[in-house]
């Protein structure tokens, strides 16, 4: 079947060149300049977006974020499908996922698979800790879909925590997509003057229950003494067995991103770069010396692109407080 999937593939996909082009540049507008005129994040519709190629290629079940990416003004599924389209009828006809999205042995992944891998570990870890707490914290949620998926069933209290502008846009869209949201609270905060846990506990939050915090796709964008505050903060205010789930990225991988067009994207729609952490060389120990010098025990890891001779690009990590 691979060899038929070849056969019918490759000249499906020189036919699609010109509607894979339209379909870029359908993709980057809305991602880049429709995201900007409503001030909201675009690198959080990349994500979405990539869920969404995940979920239609069959690598994970996510129906929730193909309803919101329908809806969403700055997101284009059509676009999405003109790009896509040859790779998922090589993929229905051999059963297999190449190319992209695929399923690339641990340690082997390449930037290309940083979406996709990286949903899949964090959501390796929560499907496993998720029984062991009462609440469900996603900060700086954006338009992450785990609290209206099969985690909606899980017996945990869910918070939504991100910016005012940036969760009423969610919201609105939310409601546009007839995904029920009784089961959410969602707190809007500014950041930059507001604090988180005062906020939550505000919303019902309550400091004495084990809670799983997820912060996904945030650190990078944060100085480290931001990072650290939110650490420390999770240290100090969150009941004893409680973990903190997140993604940290290699200084190797934000001075690259720091270049060329990704950085011009970035700027363009002022999202800056920031903290970074050395994993070229003892990456598992240079991760733990930051960890614990916050006083936090490292769990379960996932180091993306470790069998690199430079060493990994981002480590997923689970971080408890015990």
């Amino acid at each position: 079947m691979s060899i038929i999937s070849l056969i019918i593939y490759i000249p499906l996909q020189i036919l699609f060149i010109p509607f894979a082009v339209l379909g870029l540049v359908l993709v980057a507008y809305k991602q880049l300049v429709v995201s900007k005129r409503l001030g909201v994040s675009q690198t959080a519709i990349e994500v979405l977006q990539g869920r969404w190629t995940m979920h239609v290629f069959g690598m994970r079940d996510d129906e929730a974020t193909a309803k919101i990416t329908e809806a969403l003004p700055n997101a284009s599924p059509f676009g999405l499908w003109l790009v896509l389209f040859p790779l998922w009828v090589k993929t229905k006809i051999s059963g297999r996922l190449s190319v992209y999205p695929r399923n690339p042995e641990p340690g082997s992944e390449g930037l290309a698979d940083l979406v996709p891998a990286r949903t899949i570990y964090f959501d390796r870890v929560i499907r496993r800790v998720v029984g062991e707490v009462e609440q469900f914290v996603v900060m700086g949620a954006g338009y992450d879909m785990r609290a209206y998926g099969e985690l909606q069933h899980a017996g945990v209290k869910f918070f939504e925590l991100d910016q005012v502008k940036v969760q009423e846009h969610k919201r609105a869209y939310l409601k546009s997509a007839n995904i029920s949201t009784e089961h959410v609270c969602f707190v809007s905060i500014d950041f930059a003057n507001e604090e988180v846990f005062d906020k939550l506990t505000e919303s019902g939050f309550d400091p004495a229950k084990k809670t799983l915090f997820l912060w996904e796709g945030v650190t990078l964008y944060l100085k480290e003494a931001d990072v650290r505050t939110t650490l420390q903060k999770v240290r100090s205010r969150a009941a004893k067995g409680s973990i903190l789930l997140a993604d940290l990225y290699a200084e190797r991988m934000v001075s690259l991103a720091k270049k060329g067009a990704l950085k011009k994207s970035l700027d363009y729609t002022n999202e800056g770069l920031g903290f970074s952490i050395d994993l070229t060389k003892n990456y598992e120990e240079e991760l733990s010396k930051f960890v614990e010098s916050e006083s936090l025990v490292v769990g379960e890891t996932f180091f993306m692109g470790s069998s690199n001779e430079k060493g990994p690009f981002m480590v997923v990590v689970e971080m408890k407080y015990e």
